[in-house]
């Protein structure tokens, strides 16, 4: 991950290059989006999130915290201080949700996580909202299980993903996060529970507040179901009272609601029926309620010794646990994962699993020896002090302020080098991937990288320029006759894996060749790339893929600026401006001003292509319909305040608020590129800041604030993922992030030299209704 490669000084963390990462110096964390279920819901994890909540709120008074609370069907009234609520079985009720957290502009999403919360098959519903949200995700684990079914653990696996950061609070649950779900270290969090902070010492004081008398006081709390192993310490009170006459155990909360209505108190009314068959009913003092926070407290203060008879190992975590060691309070428990952390260094006592009889002996040792009582109860109280509330705000604030995102930094405007370039490139061409910054030689090249990389050459002031021939060389290899088609794919061996590539590579090359007719700066290759275009243009024209169609436009294009004469550019320009009128027509409709049902990769292209072809051949009706479009898809990219791109996971999909990850930096180069050209048609400024934006993008101005272009070697990482930046520096991310910046160059150039004052489309252009279209 990206936190093993950085450094850390000054509160900021630096790539080795020394670029800072946006975001992560302690400024604050302006507004915090809080998921899971809330008060008056009756459970430990709604208290632990208002306990969350109202420590944050302490700490960072001027933080907002906006609250998603999942609720019952017959609970749905909460606190005014609750943003909305989830009804648990409405499922359309979290895709809602999510897509009101996106608007909302949280900069830190929070999710309570117990898969008893959430709705659908092990919780599944919860991803149907995570899933429309772009800002980083914390997820707070209340249960890490070692062995969960296999819908759990899709679950999980997809939280982990998706998550910016993973927080338990036990060592132990670190664990089985790396060991089961193979979760990488540095993105797992351990901030222990959050616990109260009261004075010491004050048993006798709180007996007495509660009516009762001084005679030895053990407790369990929480929401009673077989589980806690409350008969393991029903079935030792005998001896303790055989020692201790008076002791009285208080076991105190409501049955746990799921197994309320599944039951009824049949458990509870077993657990009392065991006490009266051993005569110790008298000596169990049962609260059969919900206690609220600082009755409850009281109640803690007051016990001698805790219990925590759970019946599992797998316990991860105990906030009822933690609660009595910050209390002070002697503990005897069995050895679950959690108490085998929290009791270390004789802060508690641990029995066996269902041992009556070990647990009764270790009571009643502690009882009949109070200074060992005192000395544990002081430890216990001594180590929660790095637990309490305010502790637990301060690191979870200093947690997500590493994760926040800086909206602005100031961008680059000197040239690239090249090294990046370099590094992928040899005699042959230039590779298409990387494991990080290692080209891979086992998926070798392509068609598509090495067409990227012509147009590059033609473009470059550096060496690059003088690769020209050799990415020229390889387009021309990979033109097929037979099969009247390029082909795409080539092994590391030079053997072609194909006789032809897809519609979009050769439309695609088919660019290239354009762009190497107008500007190759040797005549030689200029005539190389017209006989080859005379050959291979054709093709476009059976062409049905709409990418496919406007990359060969682009390069019809360019071979028009070369020769305004070429009838195959001339053919391929009225082809492709029929077919996207035609696609637009068909699909645009009010807040949806697109070519197709939904959205994928290179979207910008698209717009870009259809203006171009309408100017070149002078049809304003068609450039107008091009640019509406280009400003739908310019704002809906930029609606977050900052470049977006559609993401990958997005692709094909019909719902426009999808999935925000992976991006991909060639979208941002294909936005730049298509703001050039609205920019160059109409000279509206507007054009320059959406260009600036989808160039910021690379720098670290994006969902995640981190650049991914390392300026100091012009290399590139290759795209933006819900953890942080996906660290393969591939020939695709390279070549966008150059292309993209010579695009940001000659677009700057433009508007600085004043050369495109008047617009070529005024306003009152815009206004008129659209004539008739026909090429």
């Amino acid at each position: 991950m990206l936190e093993n490669i950085l450094t850390k000084s000054d509160d900021v963390l630096r790539f080795p290059h020394g670029l800072p990462i946006a975001g992560v110096a302690a400024n604050g964390v302006g507004h915090i989006a809080v998921v899971g279920n809330f008060p008056p819901t009756k459970c430990g994890i709604a208290t632990f999130t208002q306990d969350m909540v109202d420590s944050l709120a302490a700490v960072s008074p001027k933080t907002q915290l906006d609250i998603y609370a999942m609720v019952s069907e017959d609970a749905c009234a909460c606190p005014s201080m609750v943003k909305t609520i989830i009804p648990e079985n409405d499922r359309e009720a979290y895709r809602e949700a999510g897509k009101e957290i996106e608007r909302s502009k949280a900069e830190i999403v929070w999710l309570q996580h117990e898969f008893g919360l959430f709705g659908g098959e092990a919780g599944e519903w919860i991803i149907d909202m995570l899933r429309h949200v772009a800002a980083p995700l914390v997820v707070t684990l209340h249960t890490v299980l070692e062995n969960p079914t296999p819908e759990q653990q899709r679950v999980m696996r997809w939280l982990s993903d998706r998550a910016a950061r993973l927080v338990v609070m036990s060592d132990e649950g670190r664990a089985i996060l790396e060991r089961v779900y193979r979760v990488e270290p540095d993105r797992i969090a351990i901030i222990p529970h959050g616990v109260p902070d009261r004075p010491f010492g004050r048993s006798r004081e709180m007996k007495q507040r509660l009516d009762l008398d001084d005679a030895p006081l053990l407790m369990t709390f929480g929401l009673i179901s077989p589980g806690k192993g409350i008969e393991t310490a029903i079935a030792a009170l005998p001896a303790i009272c055989a020692e201790n006459p008076g002791v009285r155990y208080c076991i105190a909360g409501a049955t746990h609601p799921k197994l309320l209505a599944f039951e009824g108190e049949a458990y509870r009314e077993k657990l009392e029926q065991l006490a009266r068959e051993l005569g110790v009913e008298d000596n169990i003092l049962w609260i059969n309620k919900y206690l609220d926070k600082e009755e409850l407290l009281d109640r803690i203060e007051a016990a001698d010794v805790y219990l925590t008879p759970y019946a599992s190992a797998d316990q991860s975590t105990s906030g009822t646990l933690s609660y009595a060691l910050a209390l002070g309070k002697a503990v005897v428990s069995t050895p679950y994962k959690h108490a085998r952390e929290l009791l270390a260094d004789a802060k508690g006592e641990l029995v066996p699993f269902a041992d009556p009889a070990a647990l009764g002996d270790a009571v009643n040792a502690l009882l009949a020896n109070p200074d060992r009582l005192a000395a544990m109860q002081l430890r216990a109280y001594e180590a929660g002090r790095a637990t309490t509330w305010p502790e637990f705000a301060r690191q979870t604030l200093r947690m997500c302020e590493q994760l926040r995102v800086r909206k602005f930094i100031k961008l680059p405007r000197h040239p690239l080098p090249e090294n990046g370039l370099f590094r992928l490139t040899d005699n042959c061409g230039i590779i298409q991937h990387s494991v990080l910054s290692i080209p891979d030689r086992h998926h070798g090249y392509c068609v598509d990288d090495n067409a990227r990389a012509l147009m590059l050459a033609h473009r470059s002031e550096g060496r690059f320029a003088a690769m020209a021939g050799t990415f020229a060389a390889f387009v021309q290899h990979s033109w097929n006759p037979d099969a009247r088609a390029f082909r795409n794919f080539m092994g590391y061996d030079r053997n072609w894996l194909e006789p032809s590539g897809s519609t979009d590579s050769n439309g695609r090359t088919l660019w290239a060749i354009g762009a190497t007719l107008a500007e190759a700066r040797d005549p030689a290759m200029r005539l190389w790339a017209s006989r080859l275009w005379a050959e291979a243009a054709p093709i476009a024209l059976d062409f049905t893929s709409p990418r496919a169609i406007a990359f060969a436009m682009l390069g019809a294009d360019l071979a028009l600026s070369a020769d305004l004469e070429n009838r195959h550019a001339k053919a391929i320009l009225d082809y492709g401006l029929t077919f996207l009128w035609s696609a637009y027509k068909h699909y645009s409709r009010p807040g949806w001003r697109w070519f197709e049902p939904c959205l994928a990769y290179d979207n910008c292209r698209l717009p870009e292509a259809m203006l171009r072809g309408a100017d070149r051949l002078g049809n304003d009706v068609a450039a107008l319909q091009a640019l509406e479009a280009l400003d739908w898809i310019a704002l809906l990219q930029t609606e977050a305040g900052h470049f977006r791109p559609v993401g990958s996971n997005a692709f094909g999909a019909l719902d426009i608020a999808g999935d925000p990850f992976d991006q991909q930096p060639v979208d941002a180069w294909a936005m730049i590129d298509a703001a050039l050209a609205a920019y160059r048609y109409e000279a509206d400024s507007k054009w320059i800041d959406t260009a600036e934006a989808a160039y910021g993008w690379f720098h670290g101005q994006n969902d995640r604030g981190l650049p991914l272009a390392v300026t100091a070697i012009g290399d590139c990482y290759d795209g933006i993922t819900p953890v942080g930046v996906n660290l393969n520096q591939g020939a695709e991310s390279v070549l966008a992030l150059h292309m993209g910046q010579a695009s940001m160059q000659e677009l700057r150039r433009l508007a600085e030299s004043g050369e495109l004052a008047v617009p070529v489309v005024t306003a009152a252009t815009r206004t008129n209704a659209p004539q008739p279209f026909s090429v």
